[in-house]
């Protein structure tokens, strides 16, 4: 067996220990000289259970430099990387503020401030002296304080063990509830810890595998399984709660509207190339309609760049195509922008096919950006994608019927567009009751599933039913009426914006904390034991 030779930085953290005296918060805040609102290392006061089952607690959170970080692969930039002992860090300097790496983090850990919040309403001489001018705009977080250890490891001290080579929040801990070391070490401390001592990652079942080991344990306080009555539905759904995770701020309307306008581009582009097989369409009007589909992708486009907090280094997220679909669909629109201009200079079945292909490809890659959003349970689901695909293809043919048959009153009621719609439209149906029936399994809360159950009914009437009924009695040949197939192709992509604009704005909590063991103290059943 192969001898490991690089370090595995990691922390583990006495639940019991803790005494929450905020001590950490305080060195954190000042080794890295944060600016109001922002904190690294933080410590949750937690309470749990009902009278007279209750108990309290103080949980230590932060970035916890995960082996298999999802904040990695998702930027475009390259600005998050992860080093050979593990540590992951930020290049400032390479930094978008797409926030990408922030909703795919499953503990809170990042932050974004776009502008110089002072203390005091002006600006004193010593947050002068250590502004950091490169954090604004872009993503920030613990890095273990990673300048002290290895500055510690080139002047000959031992992290963990020596202060000066220690993170600030670990060396500063009065209980020694915080520790230090090298988890491939099995002589470190931290390794003697957890070896010896019963110990739970945050959300291990998400397969990030933190390196932060919470100690649960001790000879006269024994663990115990969490169970429902610690965090029932009523706990989950009081925001103030410290376990219960925020809503995310980080993609508001701007970033929406990319899905938005996205979609309904794609979806019109993909949707008239293959409705030219069915249906003749001549060049001109293939050209049109992809001309202004291309127009909408590119409001989008503008919408997002207005979200970004460096957007002059928006060429930057190119940079990343092998891990990042947000690269990937840069190179994907521009495919699609490529292959329409050139169609105003030749004329060629092979450029509409490239512009469908490029659409398809964008469409795609839109809905693994936010299924890749990890530290959001509704848009981490499974079949997030496919929901965004649905959409698009819907939103596409709503708006081929806007932009076709400008001048024609009627619609054969042979055309095959009609029953394509209705199939698509109980598709979407389908793919909506099937992610509220099963969010909750899915792991979202109940917030989120709160307002997604109160954002149904409007769904189902506007994007659904109505477009249903209308498209369903043309197919019947109760009505030839173009204006039928507009009001029901306009109707469907006022469905897919209602729905996109409230999973990314409204239900889009961030991932709760939960402690997969409790330590057994507190009152009634939480009490410790005996020790007789």
């Amino acid at each position: 067996m192969n001898e490991i030779t690089h370090k595995r930085w990691g922390m583990t953290i006495d639940v019991n220990r803790c005494v929450g005296c905020q001590t950490c918060t305080v060195a954190c805040k000042h080794a890295n000289d944060t600016v109001p609102g922002v904190q690294w290392r933080k410590v949750l006061d937690v309470e749990v259970g009902q009278y007279p089952d209750v108990e309290r607690l103080f949980l230590v959170t932060g970035c916890q430099h995960c082996a298999e970080p999802s904040c990695v692969p998702v930027c475009p930039t390259g600005a998050t990387k992860q080093r050979e002992d593990g540590l992951v860090t930020m290049d400032y300097d390479l930094c978008i503020g797409c926030g990408s790496c922030a909703v795919a983090c499953p503990y809170q850990a990042r932050t974004i401030v776009h502008d110089k919040p002072t203390y005091f309403g002006t600006t004193t001489a010593q947050e002068t002296k250590v502004a950091h001018d490169e954090r604004v705009g872009v993503a920030q977080k613990c890095t273990f304080c990673i300048d002290r250890v290895d500055d510690g490891l080139a002047g000959g001290f031992l992290p963990g063990i020596d202060p000066l080579a220690t993170p600030a929040c670990a060396s500063s801990c009065i209980s020694q509830a915080i520790k230090f070391g090298d988890f491939n070490d099995p002589e470190s401390n931290v390794s003697t810890l957890i070896a010896d001592r019963d110990y739970f990652q945050m959300h291990e079942e998400l397969g990030n595998d933190p390196q932060i080991k919470y100690l649960i344990e001790t000879p006269a306080v024994p663990a115990r399984p969490s169970d429902d009555s610690d965090l029932d539905e009523e706990a989950l759904s009081d925001i103030e709660n410290a376990l219960v995770g925020k809503r995310q701020t980080f993609w508001d309307m701007r970033a929406a509207m990319n899905f938005i306008m996205g979609g309904i581009g794609s979806g019109t582009v993909v949707m008239t190339y293959l409705i030219s097989f069915i249906t003749p369409i001549n060049n001109a009007e293939l050209i049109r309609i992809n001309l202004i589909s291309g127009v909408i992708i590119a409001i989008g486009l503008f919408f997002v760049w207005l979200k970004i907090g460096r957007k002059l280094r928006a060429p930057l997220a190119i940079l990343r195509p092998q891990t990042s679909w947000m690269s990937r669909e840069i190179y994907a629109v521009g495919l699609i922008f490529l292959s329409i201009g050139l169609q105003f200079i030749y004329h060629s079945p092979i450029l509409n096919a490239t512009a469908a292909v490029g659409a398809a490809a964008f469409l795609y890659c839109q809905g693994r950006i936010l299924h890749s959003g990890k530290g959001i349970p509704s848009w981490r689901v499974s079949q997030m994608p496919l929901m965004l695909i649905a959409t698009g293809l819907l939103e596409g043919i709503g708006l081929f019927f806007l932009l076709s048959f400008t001048w024609e009153t009627e619609i054969s009621t042979s055309s095959p567009i009609p029953p394509l719609a209705i199939l698509l439209i109980l598709l979407n149906s389908f793919l909506w009751r099937r992610y509220l029936r099963n969010a909750k399994v899915w792991g979202v809360g109940p917030i989120d599933h709160n307002i997604l159950r109160r954002t149904t009914p409007k769904l189902y009437i506007t994007g659904h039913i109505l477009p249903l009924i209308l498209f369903g009695t043309i197919f019947l040949n109760f009505s030839s009426s173009i204006l039928l197939a507009q009001i029901a192709g306009f109707l469907t992509i006022m469905g897919g914006v209602l729905w996109k604009a409230i999973v990314i704005t409204q239900a889009c909590h961030m991932q709760n904390f939960a402690l997969a063991k409790m330590p057994q103290r507190g009152s009634g059943k939480f009490a410790a034991p005996l020790n007789i």
